[in-house]
Order: structure tokens, then C-alpha cells, then sequence
């Protein structure tokens, strides 16, 4: 898939979001990179050769204090590449991308893999 085509799908995938997320995301970035650092695995926990779909960099909303203020856009990255690789299908990769980007937006709002995994993201 071309890459004007996966960003496409991400942007799907964020306007799919339901309104009330939406009026609370804010000051996030989000990217498409082919493929994870190995930095970007490190710091998601994961060793080289292991597969990562999207990475959350930033404080999340329930960390932030009053001081909170003038500091970069948080990013949310999504890896084009390892996505790729495990679907077979251009519905896959929607489904795929979509429970990515969900899953990255929770972790803005503070939830961690636990609570993501429970509410089925």
C-alpha cells in the first residue's frame, strides 16, 4: 500500500474516534513511520525482531500538572511496515490501523496495556 494510501486510513481511523475523545485530544501529533527505531522498541519494551504497530510518546493527560504548559506536541507513531507484514487483506490493514490508533489514544488519556486490553483495544 503507497503511503498517501495508509495515511488515508489513519485519518479514518482518528475521525472515527467518538466526538467526546476528540474534544479532548489535543496537542498530539500523529505520524507515519515505515518501521520502529530500535530505540522506539526499547522503549516500548520490546527487543529486536518483535513486531510494534504504533508507539505513544508524550505525558498523558492524567500526568499533566497546573504547571503542564508550553511543551512540544505529544506524537503518536504508526508503523506502516509491521502492519503491513501481518495482514493479508486491505480490510485487515484498516481494522489493524484503526485498533492501533485507538490503542496509542488511550494511552494519551493514561490508560495502560492492562486497561487497553479489557476494553478490547
Amino acid at each position: 500500500m503507497d503511503r498517501d494510501a495508509f495515511e488515508r486510513l489513519v485519518d479514518e481511523a482518528m475521525v472515527g474516534l467518538p466526538d467526546e475523545i476528540l474534544r479532548w485530544l489535543d496537542n498530539v501529533a500523529i505520524i507515519v513511520a515505515d518501521w520502529p527505531t530500535k530505540e522506539q522498541l526499547a522503549q516500548a519494551g520490546l527487543g529486536p525482531g518483535e513486531l510494534l504497530f504504533g508507539l505513544y510518546v508524550g505525558v498523558p493527560k492524567v500526568q499533566r500538572g497546573v504547571t503542564f504548559g508550553e511543551m512540544l506536541p505529544d506524537k503518536i507513531v504508526i508503523f506502516q511496515g509491521p502492519i503491513e507484514q501481518v495482514c493479508r487483506t486491505p480490510a485487515q490493514v484498516r481494522e489493524c490501523v484503526r485498533r492501533t490508533v485507538w490503542h496509542e489514544v488511550g494511552h494519551h488519556f493514561g490508560l495502560d496495556e492492562g486497561q487497553l486490553r479489557e476494553a478490547g483495544v
